[in-house]
């Protein structure tokens, strides 16, 4: 009887276990100050990567909790295990592939230049040399700019709505960021505009721990669903329509 009993406990102990761990969060780290790929509206983180973060974390089998924290400290928090996965407009670089491994790439941008409404002297990347260019910390374009931009004084800020800040004020001469982001700042503020140049073309990606490829398969198997039943198009419609009225989409409506 008590071996009986002693093994009953442990089924049930391990059975606990089990729906401790299939009902743990899933941590999602953001910068949400990035629209309209993650944004505060009230009291609440939303945006497109939060779309697709939600039904990630379905997949996935837990609840998501999205944590928000500047960008440049995105790779350290996922390292350190305090967060399971990065969604927020990052590029796929070689350099980050060194500290973090990357699902599919799930959103193609553009990096694109912010001005004052009233500068004409800034017609393309190249008219950025020996300027004031403001970028948002860790970014692809604060390392383009810093390698690529001869003369260039760099200023990097928490969020681009910083940055935009300062540009505003006189204190820096223009913004490089990507395009999406770009358009919702000058769309908010009738002082700035955008400098069309194509200059260089960024691939977005989920990233995950090192070695992570449970949660990374998962991830993958998740954007190549939604890329092909349709949803992805629905969150595109949503959070980057063409006539400019976004819709945020609540997780019952995903």
């Amino acid at each position: 009887m008590k071996k009986i009993f002693a093994v009953l406990s442990t089924l049930i102990v391990l059975s606990c276990f089990s729906c401790a761990k299939k009902n743990d969060v899933v941590k999602m780290g953001t910068n949400a100050a990035f629209p309209p790929f993650e944004w505060i509206e009230g009291s609440e983180v939303v945006g497109f990567d939060i779309a697709v973060s939600h039904l990630i974390a379905r997949d996935y089998g837990r609840p998501l909790k999205v944590v928000d924290m500047n960008f440049d400290g995105l790779i350290a928090a996922l390292q350190s295990g305090s967060i399971d996965f990065i969604a927020a407009g990052m590029t796929a670089t070689d350099e980050r592939r060194k500290y973090v491994d990357f699902s599919e790439p799930y959103y193609s941008s553009r990096q694109t230049i912010i001005a004052r409404a009233d500068t004409n002297d800034i017609a393309s990347i190249a008219d950025l040399k020996g300027r004031v260019v403001g970028v948002q910390a860790g970014t692809t374009g604060e390392g383009y700019v810093n390698e690529e931009i001869d003369g260039a004084t760099v200023k990097s800020f928490r969020t681009v709505i910083d940055a935009a800040l300062a540009l505003k004020n006189g204190a820096i001469d223009s913004i490089v960021i990507d395009e999406l982001p770009a358009k919702e700042i000058v769309k908010r503020n009738a002082e700035l505009k955008i400098i069309d140049d194509d200059f260089l073309t960024d691939e977005y990606a989920i990233a995950v721990r090192k070695g992570n490829s449970d949660l990374l398969d998962s991830i993958n198997k998740t954007i190549k669903t939604i890329k092909e039943n349709g949803v992805y198009q629905k969150l595109s419609d949503a959070y980057m329509p063409l006539d400019g009225n976004v819709k945020i989409l609540s997780a019952d409506e995903l």
